[in-house]
């Protein structure tokens, strides 16, 4: 069975603290540019998905006369349940 000294606990306690300033310089430099690239990247699939949606929504003709809207996609309003008439109450003093 091994004894913990105090020059391993001194040892410990420097790698501990060298690795935790060793890995807050590295993010310092690395991370924003990881985090350029993710938001270039999400900007590249969000304009895919636009022209995809555009394209598929919206058909020209041949003779491009005319512009014929792909209604599959488009949303439909909701009809509100009508419960009761309205009334309208006056104070009466």
């Amino acid at each position: 069975m091994q004894e913990a000294s105090f020059s391993g606990f001194i040892r410990t306690l420097f790698y501990i603290i060298a690795f935790y300033y060793i890995f807050k310089f590295l993010a310092k430099l690395l991370l924003p540019l990881l985090v350029k690239k993710v938001v270039e990247k999400a900007g590249e699939n969000f304009q895919k998905q636009q022209q995809n949606t555009q394209g598929n929504s919206w058909q020209k003709t041949p003779n491009n006369d005319e512009i014929i809207i792909d209604s599959a996609n488009a949303k439909k309003t909701r009809e509100t349940k009508k419960v009761g008439d309205y009334v309208d109450y006056e104070e009466l003093e």
